[in-house]
């Protein structure tokens, strides 16, 4: 299967460099695509540059900052219009260990329609975070799979691979959620059109370089998109229920 490990950039130019050499040497049969939303901090050029070294690496110039979401789906517009059969999805900041993509390809190569690598599954860590940032990111996770009768155990995870045609099955391009409201909305998408998912343990780190792109907005988004889709499906059951009787 033809792979595409593709990662969002906005001024990661401390980081991309070593991104994109420590993927392309765990998956040297895959090749990247870093979409960039006009990074004032050159991460394009750095990213252009690592990628003439190590070679299979495409830079996508988006013309400014639109966010993790929209990134992604030009990302997954790219891969499909170029024919890879796989998608990894990866973030720049090193918090995830690119060694483990061939892992999460692996699952998919085995039958999976989506991988996720998580981190509240037996040999997943988050070593860096203190208890109470712990403690939130938990329960966000058991709220929206609560909420959304979601399966596995970490929704929010942004590291996964996933296979083209489930993307083009589940009508990627109409997903208006962003942040951690995107990647909860393309798995409630993938499980309610009855994929097959996988689950890889990880070690998820603090940055060390660069600033982080998370905010109180991007959490308070997206618990209330899960609740409002929670609370919609639960409506229309009940709507369900009283025709059928």
């Amino acid at each position: 299967m033809r792979v595409l490990v593709v990662t969002p950039t906005y001024n990661e130019a401390e980081n991309i460099g070593e991104v994109v050499s420590r993927a392309r040497a765990a998956l040297p049969e895959g090749e990247i695509l870093v979409a960039d939303d006009a990074s004032p901090d050159g991460t394009a050029e750095v990213a252009e540059a690592a990628g003439a070294e190590v070679g299979g690496v495409h830079v996508l110039r988006r013309p400014g900052k639109d966010g993790l979401g929209p990134a992604y789906k030009a990302g997954f517009s790219w891969a499909i219009d170029h024919g890879y059969d796989v998608v990894v999805q990866m973030d720049a900041d090193l918090q995830f260990d690119p060694e483990v993509i061939p892992d999460l390809v692996a699952e998919v190569e085995a039958g999976a329609d989506y991988a996720i690598g998580a981190r509240y599954i037996a040999g997943g860590a988050i070593p860096d975070w203190p208890w109470y940032r712990r403690a939130l990111s938990r329960w966000g996770n058991r709220y929206a799979r609560l909420m959304l009768r979601l399966s596995g155990h970490d929704a929010t995870s942004g590291f996964r691979a996933v296979r083209t045609d489930l993307l083009k099955r589940v009508d990627y391009e109409t997903v208006r959620a962003d942040g951690y409201g995107f990647l909860i909305e393309m798995l409630y998408r993938f499980q309610r059109s009855g994929a097959r998912g996988a689950e890889v343990p990880i070690t998820f780190r603090d940055r060390t370089h660069g600033k982080s792109k998370m905010s109180g907005r991007i959490v308070v988004e997206a618990m209330w998109l899960v609740s409002r889709w929670g609370i919609r499906d639960r409506l229309r059951k009940l709507r369900r229920g009283r025709v059928d009787a």
